[in-house]
């Protein structure tokens, strides 16, 4: 598994699409931090707070969204360019049949085209975290306290494990279709459906559960909005920025948004008090044993599936 992994690794690094996403992502990444510097300076001076420097990750400007809406877009869009090709592409260039020929254990090919998939994908976002941090530190002039480095690092897994799972997505594609191009579409689709789709979906059932008009009262309209967002964290997407929301918004101490008929249902919602990392990991606990989940069974179906595939020399 060694010698896969150290190849594919090689091949990661040295692509053009490496090159692509790492410029691609820097300039947008750069752009939108600049733009949420400039808010988080003006913020500031009004509500001032102990947690200032976090507000860099999570800050949108007026014309372009936060750096946690660029992760949560381009993120699925990393994983999958990392995972579709990553089996057929061997099988359809005629490597494959010659990798198995040599003396090396059938599933060493795919744990290792995995393993470095994912590798790459740990260092590109640490390098993309660790750069904000850079640029957010000298655009605002303030460095991060111990609570904020650790809230930016529990960000980090969180992030590793959602672009991880479309990795996973990316490679199951692989190893189940055999062209490409067929690969590249099903996993992208599965991402616009999420992405797209299931907050629609989520919205239909609120409305067919509990039907809600100008005359509703607040209960009625919270009762709604609960069956919306419970049936939307069927996405990872979703998943992924509430969890993300949460760890980097430490006034937060509710999974669900903040609605005026939440603050007339509940009074303590306006209560912005930060909270301590301990409670904001409570809340977003399930979200990382759910992303991991996901992850660990999108692996084994490629796993189980590459296995027990029969694979003819060409």
């Amino acid at each position: 598994m060694t010698a896969v992994f150290w190849k594919e690794l090689r091949d990661h690094f040295s692509s053009y699409r490496f090159i692509i996403l790492v410029f691609m992502i820097v300039i947008i990444c750069g752009a939108a931090v600049y733009t949420a510097a400039e808010n988080v300076r003006g913020d500031v001076r009004l509500n001032p707070t102990d947690f200032i420097f976090i507000r860099v990750f999570t800050t949108s400007g007026d014309t372009l969204p936060s750096f946690l809406a660029f992760i949560s877009f381009f993120g699925p869009i990393i994983g999958i360019i990392f995972g579709f090709d990553a089996i057929n592409s061997e099988r359809t260039g005629g490597t494959l049949s010659r990798i198995l020929s040599q003396p090396l254990f059938r599933d060493s090919v795919i744990n290792g085209k995995f393993l470095a998939g994912f590798v790459t994908i740990a260092i590109l976002m640490a390098a993309i975290v660790l750069g904000t941090s850079v640029l957010g530190i000298a655009a605002i002039g303030i460095r991060p306290s111990s609570a904020e480095v650790l809230r930016i690092f529990i960000f980090y897994i969180l992030t590793l494990l959602y672009v991880g799972f479309w990795l996973g997505v990316g490679v199951l594609c692989s190893v189940l279709f055999k062209k490409t191009v067929t690969s590249a579409l099903v996993p992208f689709s599965i991402w616009i459906f999420f992405l797209v789709f299931m907050s629609m979906i989520a919205g239909l059932i609120a409305d067919w559960q509990e039907p809600i008009d100008r005359y509703s009262q607040p209960e009625e309209e919270v009762n709604h909005q609960d069956i919306q967002d419970k049936i939307a964290l069927v996405s990872p997407v979703v998943l992924y920025s509430e969890a993300s929301d949460i760890v980097l918004s430490p006034e937060r101490r509710t999974l669900h948004g903040i609605t005026q008929a939440r603050m007339e249902v509940n009074p303590e919602l306006t209560d912005f008090t930060p909270v301590s990392v301990r409670q904001s990991l409570k809340l977003t606990g399930p979200h990382l044993i759910v992303l991991m989940a996901l992850t660990a069974i999108c692996f084994a179906a490629s796993y189980i599936r590459f296995i027990k595939e029969e694979i003819r020399s060409t």
